[in-house]
């Protein structure tokens, strides 16, 4: 590929040869303008290279990036998927197949996420940067997730009028002392120590140190199997990682579980709302909270507590009717139009309140359609091992 052609590239991939006679896949998501944002095109190339790489074995490991500083990916194309939102409302559809580009951005989306946590080798993904919604969908699977001083990753999909999608119902989940319910409600930016306490990454690498780690992988001892390449990543890692610092998930680690202990999605909101705002990280989330789409909060608690029980695939199988019905006829294309659009960030929500959008309002979002040939669009997820990420 010339120079000219890898600087329109959506996706930019290399292959480097290393010092054992194997090569590195390295995949960079290219499109700094927009932050990395994952448009449905760059996602088709990565999940057909990483198909491609996963049966060649001379690839010992994939290094997953994304180009320039600011991010490694900030999200999924949300213009595009306002546009076609846009078009069905303007043509009168309403059922959510009716929306042709939103069902294949979304099962193309899932698909390659999938790929990634049941990836049969090592992938290193570095979550430098602003990473947030679809960039945690692509990092969070990743064997090896590094991030650094400048990482903030954040599922902001309540200012949208979504959900956190991308497997993100299972893994807020998991996130220690309740507070992945707290991450999805208020759109907190997680810094890198608050990353890897909740389970969303495994390394902190100073950015003074990546040059290093990254001019270490062609050097190292690869083998071409992968449980030993995945040692060899570790030690790899473990020598040029440093402890981070506790964030303010962690610092207000008591408070936030208190507050996330309720049953009722109404008392959890309740109490975020007082918590003590002298911290502008919790005035921040609380005022995002007090903001964003009521129907988002609540198909977000829903989803959280019925992916507990769900393996990835059917977690994303079950977000995938969620997102489409968001597409249809929820808030969604109302919050793009808010923030990027007109950006006169001042959204009309539907429902415009929590009392509105109850428990069987958003039920509604997780009933399936007809599929036309009888099957799950995703429905061959899970025919491989999945990883405990």
């Amino acid at each position: 590929m010339s120079a000219s052609d890898a600087a329109i590239a959506p996706v930019v991939f290399a292959e480097r040869e290393t010092r054992a006679g194997l090569r590195i896949g390295v995949a960079t998501l290219n499109a700094p303008r927009t932050l990395n944002g994952l448009s449905l095109d760059m996602a088709r190339r990565l999940d057909a290279r990483l198909r491609a790489w996963a049966v060649d074995a001379g690839i010992a490991l994939v290094l997953l990036e994304g180009a320039g500083e600011k991010a490694f990916c900030a999200g999924g194309d949300l213009q595009a998927l306002y546009r076609s939102m846009r078009e069905c409302r303007e043509r009168g559809s309403t059922g959510i197949l009716d929306n042709a580009y939103a069902a294949d951005f979304f099962a193309t989306e899932y698909r390659l996420d999938h790929r990634i946590h049941t990836y049969p080798k090592p992938i290193l993904c570095r979550g430098h940067g602003i990473v947030m919604g679809g960039g945690i969908g692509l990092m969070a699977g990743a064997s090896h997730r590094v991030v650094d001083e400048r990482s903030k990753l954040a599922f902001p999909e309540i200012t949208v009028g979504l959900y956190p999608d991308v497997g993100g119902s299972r893994l807020l989940g998991r996130v220690p002392h309740r507070a992945g319910l707290f991450v999805a409600l208020t759109g907190a930016p997680l810094d890198a120590g608050d990353a890897i306490h909740a389970g969303l990454a495994d390394r902190f690498v100073p950015q003074a140190a990546t040059a290093s780690m990254l001019a270490d992988l062609p050097e190292a001892p690869w083998t071409g199997d992968a449980e030993a390449d995945r040692r060899v990543l570790d030690s790899l890692l473990a020598r040029h990682a440093a402890a981070p610092r506790p964030g303010p998930l962690q610092r207000h680690r008591d408070a936030i579980e208190a507050a996330c202990a309720h049953a009722a999605l109404e008392d959890v909101v309740a109490a975020i709302g007082v918590l003590d705002a002298s911290d502008p990280w919790v005035a921040a989330a609380q005022r995002t909270l007090a903001a964003g789409s009521p129907g988002s909060a609540r198909l977000g608690h829903l989803l959280q507590g019925r992916a507990a029980a769900l393996s990835l695939a059917d977690t994303f199988r079950l977000e995938y009717v969620a997102s489409l019905h968001c597409c249809a006829h929820g808030d969604f294309e109302e919050g793009i139009r808010a923030l990027l659009i007109d950006k006169d960030r001042a959204p009309r929500w539907q429902p415009a309140t929590l009392a509105e959008a109850d428990a069987a309002w958003a039920e509604t979002f997780l009933v399936a359609p007809a599929w036309p040939d009888g099957a799950h669009p995703l429905a061959d997820l899970g025919t491989t091992t999945e990883t405990s990420t």
